[in-house]
């Protein structure tokens, strides 16, 4: 039986490229960012808009803010300048592109997203361009132009896999980056990115949750991870002088899958004795400035270690995130500078010494756990997991952004029976992205979501009908958050997973009872056949 949601137009529009126009249509573009978390953040232009309306309620000079803004980068970055100038055009990108794979539309191959801003600067910002114009190749600066800046640089993850392919090594997320920013500074931005940063701000996390929250979330959790091993783990909460300050992302503690991986967490830091300290300050490690501008990514990056400075902690401990990640290894050092009050991160059980953490003074959990593992410091029981046949899905910016490739692999084939790989050319350096990342997890752009992400569910499901894989593991709560919508669309009985929820599972705690259910308070099964059947339902 056909499945016509893989059916993807494939025929070219009709107009020149050239042609700013874009439809608005429903599911396929973000929501406008409400004006009191414009007005929350200090951004330019706070007001009520939508981008469906034909007046943007743009500021009157608007056109030489761009301007400005450009010039300003052009100057500042010289990452842009070069961006701007080298690419050939080539086409080495164009089809690398999830979004592309999934639309089809030939603005979202990343060397065409990238020509909407480079036409502008050909024609403003080069001598050829302000003598003849389109004839070397620029575009006037009209209101057309910005919308379609709007709607295309929010159809671009920046997730960074066209930058792999790319012979020139020209970095289409950082071009998104800089186009977002422009569109900052004339108040058009999305709610699902200035929300969150608003929230970060006013209490500390991206979802608004309030300290007292935080502290009842987390007891809470203890309490079912009590109910699930006869232990009780301690909740400690801005205390001051503990060893290691851990830091994850507010979905790991307000939302599931998420919420398993939390009690995964949980049992190691129990099991090791960790001497270690949550922030209810610093109780968000994302960071969706990464999504908005680099002055934001840099405010919100310094709480963490405005934070361990106040608690005089040793190093810090992140968790399961994706965006966190990419801005502390690209962008750390030379926006908050190096952490030179805290020391280089050494593991208090193996005595390991990260040493490449030295300037941020951060590890990665699975870093953390992959090292104890190796040095047998914990005690696995696998078939606590032979419920799942797992894949796994390298998160972006983890995998491209810090090259975290083979340690989460490392603690699934330890705390799993069955694993298999995705193929090949859809995993590690070339992973696919999950078709939500940098601020476009929204339910209004749902269907760009579900094409965006039709390149990793068909490797997903190239594994579910080969192996009879049943749960994709993955380190980012974006991921977490908008992989089961994708699973449920394309891959029917697939469920999603966090790394530590799996080893959570596995690992034999000290004075534990008798398991009898995995985190999620499901019955412990026998292992699935490792033959599936024949065919597996598409939908």
């Amino acid at each position: 039986m056909t499945d016509d949601r893989h059916q993807i137009e494939q025929k070219p529009p009709r107009s020149d490229w050239r042609d700013p126009a874009v439809e608005f249509r429903k599911g396929t573009y973000c929501h406008s960012a409400g004006a009191k978390y414009v007005e929350a953040l200090g951004l330019p232009n706070p007001r009520d808009w939508n981008p469906a309306d034909a007046d943007w309620k743009l500021p009157p000079d608007w056109k030489q803010i761009i301007l400005d803004g450009m010039a300003e980068r052009l100057e500042k970055y010289r990452s842009f300048k070069l961006f701007m100038d080298v690419c050939v055009r080539c086409g080495a990108c164009a089809d690398k592109c999830h979004y592309y794979l999934g639309s089809s539309d030939p603005k979202n191959m990343p060397m065409v997203r990238a020509e909407l801003i480079r036409s502008v600067y050909r024609r403003y910002f080069t001598p050829a361009g302000r003598v003849f114009g389109s004839l070397a190749g620029g575009r006037e600066l009209t209101e057309e132009v910005i919308k379609e800046w709007f709607y295309y640089f929010y159809q671009c993850s920046e997730c960074r896999r066209c930058s792999v392919f790319c012979p020139f090594g020209i970095d289409t997320a950082e071009i998104t980056m800089i186009g977002r920013e422009l569109l900052n500074l004339i108040g058009c931005n999305i709610n699902w990115v200035t929300k969150p940063a608003a929230d970060c701000f006013r209490v500390g996390n991206h979802l608004g949750i309030q300290p007292h929250a935080f502290k009842d979330s987390l007891e809470f959790a203890a309490d079912e991870l009590e109910e699930v091993t006869g232990i009780k783990v301690d909740i400690p909460i801005n205390r001051k002088g503990a060893e290691v300050l851990f830091v994850m992302p507010s979905a790991d503690y307000f939302a599931t899958p998420h919420y398993y991986t939390l009690l995964g967490y949980m049992s190691l830091f129990h099991e090791i004795g960790l001497d270690f300290t949550y922030s209810a300050y610093a109780s968000e490690g994302g960071n969706f400035g990464l999504f908005s501008s680099h002055e934001m990514m840099k405010r919100l990056n310094a709480k963490i270690y405005d934070e361990a400075r106040r608690l005089g902690v040793k190093w810090i401990l992140g968790g399961e995130c994706g965006h966190m990640w990419r801005v502390l290894h690209q962008y750390m050092e030379t926006m908050n500078g190096p952490a030179d009050f805290l020391e280089a991160p050494v593991s208090p059980v193996t005595g390991t010494r990260f040493d490449h953490a030295r300037s941020t003074s951060m590890v990665h959990i699975c870093e953390f756990t992959a090292d104890l593992l190796y040095h047998d410091k914990l005690k696995l029981d696998p078939k606590r997991n032979d419920k799942w046949v797992v894949t796994y899905h390298d998160s972006c910016n983890p995998a491209r952004g810090m090259g975290l490739l083979e340690e989460p692999r490392y603690v699934l084939k330890r705390a799993c029976n069955q694993f298999h790989e995705m193929p090949e050319n859809t995993i590690r350096e070339q992973t696919f992205c999950c078709g939500s990342g940098s601020g476009l997890g929204t339910d209004e752009n749902l269907e760009m979501r579900l094409r965006g992400g039709f390149p990793r569910a068909n490797a997903v499901r190239h594994v579910r009908e080969k192996q009879g894989v049943n749960l994709l593991a993955c380190i980012c709560a974006i991921d977490k958050a908008t992989m089961p919508t994708l699973m449920d669309y394309w891959v029917p009985g697939v469920e999603v997973a966090g790394v530590h929820e799996l080893l959570g599972n596995a690992l034999v705690m000290t004075g534990e009872k008798e398991r009898t259910t995995n985190l999620r308070g499901e019955p412990l099964q026998p292992a699935v056949p490792e033959t599936p059947p024949e065919e597996v339902p598409h939908g």
